[in-house]
Formats: structure tokens, sequence, C-alpha cells
């Protein structure tokens, strides 16, 4: 397995993972959703937002959109979610995508990064791309904390890449055509 084929597979694993974690949101009682809890950011619905904003941060940055810090500070935080959830989808096919057109020379091939006040950052995209699933896993971890002090349980999300765990993600992996 080469870097490349890993970086396909998580971008399909990220799209997997948040199909599975939003499946379960959307099960939540109303007003769980956006109830004050113990995490980084103090709600489920602020952590799927942020890890929304950053992906279009990062695929702006990754497709060379132009766009730059904007991406993330213009972004406009979903209340529902079920939109939220059709906008994650759309960044993580976006994100499939773009990880697809990729060759292997192009993972080290370095885009600029705009980080506001310091600058305009080159960085290598297969860097970029490792440090965006690294986030979204992080946070997708926290919102999985968080759902256990709701009225849904958490779902598995570590069951993506053995064969041994298909017959427990076959649905899911045939409906998102994966």
């Amino acid at each position: 397995m080469d870097l490349l084929y890993h970086f396909r597979r998580m971008a399909r694993n990220n799209l997997w993972s948040n199909d599975r974690l939003y499946r379960a949101v959307l099960q939540l009682k109303p007003g769980e959703f956006e109830a004050e809890r113990t995490s980084f950011f103090p709600s489920i619905k602020e952590t799927l937002n942020h890890i929304l904003a950053v992906d279009h941060l990062y695929l702006d940055f990754l497709e060379e959109g132009g766009v730059g810090a904007a991406a993330h500070d213009d972004f406009v935080p979903f209340d529902e979610p079920q939109a939220l959830l059709a906008a994650q989808v759309a960044a993580d096919r976006r994100l499939i995508a773009f990880c697809d057109h990729l060759s292997a020379d192009d993972l080290h091939r370095s885009v600029v990064t705009d980080r506001r006040e310091d600058g305009k950052i080159p960085e290598r995209i297969g860097d970029l791309l490792a440090h965006l699933f690294i986030h979204d896993i992080h946070h997708r971890g926290q919102v999985h904390a968080m759902l256990s002090g709701t009225s849904v349980k958490p779902p598995q999300l570590d069951e993506f890449f053995l064969d041994y765990d298909l017959k427990l993600r076959k649905e899911e992996v045939e409906r998102l055509g994966l």
C-alpha cells in the first residue's frame, strides 16, 4: 500500500465515519443537538459545524480555490443537523474526488495556505491531507463522547478498513457507493 492509496481510503473513511456519526445525531431528541456539553466546543452542533468549516478551509487550500481564510471566516453555521449533514456529505465527496485525482508526485507539491496575520504559508499536499484527517477524527471523537450523554448510543467508528468488519458496514458502504 502506498501513501496515495492510503489517503484515498482515508477520504472514503471520512465520508463513512461522518455518515455513521450523523445517523446517530439525527436521532437526538429535541434540544440535545445544541445542548451545552463538556468538550472543546460546547455542543454537538458547534463541533460538527467546526469540522465542516475547517473542511471548507482545507479544501480551498488543496484545490487552490483562492478563497483563503475567508473559507473558514465566512462560514455560516447550520442550525439543523439534516442540513449540516447534506453540506458535510458534499464536502466529503469533494475530498474523495480531490484525492482520486492526485498523483503520487502531487503529495509533495506545495500549495499556499492563508494563515491570516501569519501570512501565506506553502504546505505540501500530503501534509495538509494528513492534518485534515487527524483534525476530523479528533473532533468526531469529541462528538462521539458527547453522544454518550444523550438519548442516543454513540456509533462504532472503527469498522472501515478491515475485511473482517465488512459485515458490519456492508449496507453503508453500498449505500454510499464506497
